[in-house]
């Protein structure tokens, strides 16, 4: 037989593009429509049906980017037409490839009701099936003129500077019949073609499809298409029937509508892509009730609750119904790599209690497909909020190391494991096309072990969701010869499967490093500042306004806590606190965080003045917030200020250097500003290794290969300029103050000792003008150290410092909170910080055969896309040196470093609420709890590594305690050993406790 397979496939490709599809709308007639450009931002529904309209025409101009236009399109069903099923086909000027990135439409109706969104794979409006003929009707548009933002320098990212013209034309307004034969044609056509080009060419199976594919089109009148393709159809009938391998790989196919809740759009448009998903997706399930679909991130549920009432009325009775399942437990998907210990806790809090409240539904399936990279607390976490299983997919973008497995069990710092899931179809926004399902089967890694997968199907990013075609593919695919069987179903049918069906899956410890978007750890500082910052504001706003209430009645701020967090919460979306979004995006955060910095400080203060009494003279009480004792303070508690005088910190002049002294620490500034020497008085031990400078300013290019604001790649490290000319070495009180100038940008440090501390305070200033440089600050340690200890949420994990396999050389760019510790077993150093996120350390070996141990901290980027002006401008960045540190040290004073105490006037000493005897023992919460019982809330953990017997001490009467989840809901497994007003604990390695107090009232 010869080979004419080629000349089928092309035959196939042709007759689909010019024949077949076109045919699905055979009759057409043009749809008349007004347009009324809002001015400024969106506008209610009430307010724009008012609006003054004006006639438009196919072909006309609309849409300044981020602008809002509204058309008004009427028509009128021809009489001929009646029993057919009638659409509006509407094409606003849509790009095609790129659904959610381009404009959008909301339809409703002329009474404000929403009936499905349009955007570039879904561009019709079902007006009647069958239709009688002679009907009227009228669809209001909402359309949103989103600019594409996809790559390169663009202005486009913020409506300030975006620009006035317009950015899109209106190409097809049309009535049209819908020949559902047709339509059912294309869908077996493109189902057989996309899986017989998957298929060897030596497989029967291929030419078995060809042949049938041959025939259709045999039986297909080009010049007659609807009327001919019940024939063609009959043609595919065997090939469609043939039923799939019995070991073929099982897909369980959810619907899911990936939507980044800030990204290339901001916050404001993605409320309305919310809404836009949401009325397609129920749209759908009123078809096809066999159709499910999965939506996480509980914000935008609540952004729909509140901005499209009905819409949500009918996803929850579509959620009753088991159709629209809420999954994810979390408040965003969050970044999991920066949010604080407290933070990501609370995105399961928030998140879970919102889906129980408000569906009854309590979420097992944690879904984070697009973060990137993920922390080792998370699996106690996921445990703790009351979930059992975690599902991502980022970790196949991974460009060094492939990941070993697709099913798992992640065990976590503390030993906690939950079954994980990596989808191998390696996306979140499947079409279902042959090409994907091959490459999820193909690409499965644990054959022979487990038989099935996850794929998530709809379009995303922008939203979109699952389209009519995808469950079209999908009901073909179901049992289908040559393709894995798919079966549309919930997460948690699969996972229970999945869990079930792998008696002893592997296990990996540890920390998900995405081998990827780097840079995520460093760009857009103020909005990492931001973020730090809440989160400790809000422990101290929560700590002493939970004092304030059982000391003296103080009203506890519930609304005003919960609204601020949820904003908190928002802002770590793994777009906006990683600095991966437009500049109206981080524009408007560091808005939002000036804003929430100024409400929380004023419930500290309140709360701070009720404890600390009236006033009298000038005393004044001292607070403090961090969960260690400091300066004879109790942690969680005040004392008044003592009078007597701290001792001074030596300063003196060598030569046009400098050197302090605080008794502990000797450190030396040369001429040049550069630190030369931190001497260890107490251990008789140099920190700087020799020949070296530490806090040396260091500026590298940064362009990486791609995704600018996401990206550093190793080959930046090639080319480095080291700041080392100073234009002002000066003291200043009782510290130095260095002055340099370098491109176009200035940077003021202060290095300070504190009175008989142990630590080198640098307060640096930059004013940033740079572009696509990375700035860094090096300490080059004298300790060899095989691996580096970073503080990590609820913990710290630690990384090897040498690149003997891939593994390690992939960890170039490290993610610490607020430190990073390196160190010999009898003397280490640290850093500490308060917004930094970005590390890197390095090792070198000496002639004499030592080791120096270089830990820089990541200070600033300035990447142009998709921000241009990334970073630009004044930054307040502080860290500091800890030598002769251990790991308790550093956990000690990097909570120090970031919550300084308050000096408040008044006479009042402040007991803790809570007290804990050990120090390995951190309370990250003081609360009081979420349901307005009045009862004493603490979150707390070991926080050094290992096991700890402790006691928690109340500062109050105690009837009674217990210990929870992390939605305040007494464990099972979990009792609290009570002793009179204290409980006994006992800790194993990172184990966090949620204990619920319960005050006597009647004492």
């Amino acid at each position: 037989m010869h080979d004419d397979r080629t000349l089928t496939e092309e035959r196939l490709d042709r007759a689909l593009r010019e024949r077949i599809r076109p045919a699905v709308h055979p009759r057409t007639a043009p749809l008349e429509f007004e347009v009324w450009h809002a001015p400024g931002e969106p506008v209610p529904f009430a307010e724009a049906v008012a609006a003054p309209f004006k006639p438009g025409a196919v072909g006309d101009d609309w849409g300044p980017a981020w602008g809002t236009s509204w058309f008004r399109v009427t028509g009128r069903v021809p009489t001929e037409w009646a029993g057919e099923t009638v659409e509006a086909v509407i094409d606003l000027g849509f790009a095609k490839d790129r659904p959610g990135f381009s404009a959008e439409a909301l339809a409703h109706r002329p009474d404000g009701s929403v009936v499905k969104a349009l955007n570039p794979r879904n561009t019709w409006l079902r007006v009647g099936e069958p239709v009688g003929g002679g009907e009227e009707f009228t669809y209001l548009l909402e359309a949103a003129a989103n600019p594409e933002i996809l790559d390169g320098v663009s202005a486009l990212g913020d409506r300030e500077t975006a620009g006035s013209e317009p950015m899109y034309r209106v190409e097809r307004m049309d009535l049209a019949v819908f020949d559902r034969q047709v339509w059912e044609l294309v869908q077996d056509l493109e189902v057989l073609d996309q899986l017989m080009r998957q298929l060897p060419l030596g497989s029967a199976r291929r030419w078995e499809i060809l042949r049938a594919v041959e025939r259709c089109l045999d039986a297909l009148d080009l010049d007659a298409v609807g009327a001919s393709a019940p024939a063609a159809r009959e043609r595919l009938r065997a090939v469609l029937s043939s039923p799939a391998h019995a070991s073929a790989h099982r897909l369980s196919a959810v619907g899911h509508a990936h939507i980044d809740s800030a990204w290339l759009w901001p916050l404001r448009e993605t409320v309305r892509k919310v809404a836009r998903t949401t009325s397609n997706v129920v749209a759908l399930m009123d078809d096809c009730p066999e159709f499910v679909f999965a939506m996480s991130q509980a914000q935008q549920l609540d952004w729909l609750r509140e901005h499209q009432p009905a819409l949500y009325a009918r996803v929850k009775e579509k959620a009753a119904a088991g159709q629209f399942v809420p999954v994810g437990g979390m408040w965003v998907e969050s970044d999991t790599n920066m949010p604080g210990s407290e933070a990501l806790a609370r995105q399961f809090v928030y998140g879970k209690r919102f889906f129980l409240e408000e569906f009854g539904v309590e979420t097992e399936e944690v879904w984070l497909p697009d973060s990137f990279g993920y922390s080792a607390a998370l699996p106690q976490l996921v445990k703790l909020s009351g979930s059992r299983w975690f599902l991502t997919q980022k970790i196949s973008w991974n460009t060094t190391n492939p990941f070993p497995h697709h099913s798992f069990l992640w065990e976590g710092l503390d030993g906690t494991r939950v079954f994980t899931h990596f989808p191998p179809v390696d996306t979140y926004v499947a079409e279902l096309s042959g090409a994907e399902l091959a490459h999820a089967e193909a690409n499965f890694r644990d054959k022979g072990h487990a038989t099935r997968s996850l794929v998530p199907f709809g379009w995303g990013d922008g939203g979109g969701g699952p389209t009519r075609e995808m469950l079209a593919r999908a009901e073909r695919l179901a049992d289908l010869e040559g393709s894995p069987r798919v079966t549309i179903e919930r997460p948690a049918e699969f996972f229970a499967a999945a869990e079930a069906e792998y008696d002893r899956p592997p296990v990996w410890l540890g920390e998900l490093y995405l081998e990827l978007h780097r840079g995520t750890y460093t760009s857009q500082a103020r909005t990492k500042q931001g973020n730090r910052r809440s989160e400790h504001l809000l422990r101290e706003a929560e700590l002493w306004a939970a004092t304030a209430a059982v000391r003296t009645g103080f009203p506890y701020p519930y609304e005003e806590l919960d609204r601020i967090w949820k904003s908190v919460l928002l802002h770590q979306f793994h777009d906006i606190l990683p600095g991966s979004s437009i500049a109206w995006v981080h524009r408007e955060a560091e808005a939002t965080y000036a804003r929430i910095a100024a409400e929380l400080e004023a419930v500290i203060g309140a709360a701070q003045r009720a404890l600390a009494g009236s006033p009298e003279g000038d005393c004044a009480v001292v607070f403090n917030a961090a969960p260690h004792d400091r300066a004879g303070i109790a942690a969680g508690g005040a004392a008044l200020a003592p009078r007597d005088a701290q001792p001074a910190v030596e300063v003196e002049e060598l030569g046009s250097g400098f050197r302090l002294d605080n008794g502990v620490l000797r450190v030396t500034v040369d001429a040049r500003g550069l630190v030369v020497s931190v001497l260890d008085l107490v251990a008789g031990r140099e920190t700087v290794a020799p020949g070296c400078t530490a806090n040396l300013l260091q500026v590298h290019p940064d362009l990486p290969n791609r995704w600018d604001a996401w990206d550093v790649d190793a080959f930046y490290r090639n080319t480095v300029t080291d700041l080392t000319e100073a234009d002002v070495v000066r003291r200043s009180g009782d510290g130095v103050e260095v002055v340099r100038t370098f491109g176009s940008s200035r940077v003021t440090q202060l290095l300070t000792l504190r009175p008989g501390a142990r630590r080198l305070d640098i307060d640096t200033e930059v004013d940033w003008h740079e572009q696509e440089k990375f700035l860094k600050a090096a300490f080059p340690i004298d300790v060899r150290a095989d691996h580096s200890t970073a503080e990590t949420q609820f913990g710290h994990v630690q990384r090897p410092t040498h690149t003997n396999t891939s593994w390690e050389a992939a960890k170039f760019e490290i993610c610490a909170h607020r430190f990073l510790h390196v160190g010999e077993p009898d003397w280490g150093a640290a850093l500490i910080n308060d917004s930094t996120y970005g590390h890197d350390v390095t090792r070198t070996v000496r002639e004499d055969g030592s080791t120096t141990t270089t830990v820089r901290l990541s200070l600033l980027r300035a990447p142009r896309y998709p921000d241009p002006a990334t970073d630009q401008g004044v930054h307040r960045l502080r860290y500091a040196l800890l030598p002769g540190a251990t790991i308790a040290d550093a956990v000690r004073e990097g909570w120090r470093f970031s919550l300084p105490e308050r000096r408040v006037p008044g006479i009042a000493a402040v007991a803790p609420l809570v007290s804990v005897d050990d120090d390995a023992v951190v309370v990250t919460a003081v609360k009081l709890a979420d349901d307005g019982s009045g009862d004493v809330v603490v979150r707390l953990h070991e926080a050094h590594g290992g096991r700890v017997s402790a006691r928690l001490t109340a500062g109050f009467a105690l009837a009674g305690a217990s210990v929870t989840d992390l939605l305040e809901r007494p464990l099972a497994e979990g009792s609290a050993e009570v002793d009179g007003d204290a409980v006994r604990l006992v800790l194993r390695p990172f184990q966090i406790v949620t204990l619920r107090l319960i005050p006597n009232n009647d004492v």
